[in-house]
């Protein structure tokens, strides 16, 4: 399984993702889903910043027919979860402190698991740790323009 976008996996994230610019999360397009896949869960997470991991964008219940993830036009039936800024919604990368690592992992499911709206990434993780049939990664670095 691939997720790519439009952004290269260890290269910088574009600044119209993010507190630099228009804070709009990332059109993020995947191929190569295994055939047994029922459903997506996707967690985009920062392990640099400095109060621990920091959690950008949390989605579940993603029909097993997404190729596409874009914010705008998320899939029917798919569920925003809570992220470490107390919304459910896209997060941009604005690190405090240079230059940050962002992880979109991507993670293929063997059943559907209908969870309610704004769970966190702990229970999103917990609840589909029994059912993962292949996770995949996407990473993404990001350093504010005052610290370049």
């Amino acid at each position: 399984m691939k997720l790519t976008s439009d952004f290269e996996h260890e290269g910088m994230i574009p600044e119209k993702y993010t507190c630099d610019g228009a804070n709009v999360a990332p059109v993020l397009k995947i191929s190569e889903v295994p055939a047994n896949t029922k459903s997506f869960a996707l967690i985009v997470d920062d392990p640099d910043a400095p109060v621990g991991l920091w959690v950008h964008w949390v989605l579940y219940n993603l029909p097993a027919s997404t190729r596409e993830i874009d914010e705008k036009n998320l899939p029917a039936g798919t569920t925003a979860g809570m992220t470490n800024f107390g919304f459910t919604k896209w997060g941009g990368p604005c690190p405090p402190d240079g230059m940050h690592r962002y992880y979109f992992k991507l993670y293929a499911l063997d059943k559907e698991l209908n969870l309610p709206y704004g769970l966190n990434k702990k229970q999103v993780e917990d609840a589909i740790k029994d059912c993962i049939i292949e996770k995949t990664e996407l990473m993404g670095r990001y350093i504010l323009k005052r610290f370049r």
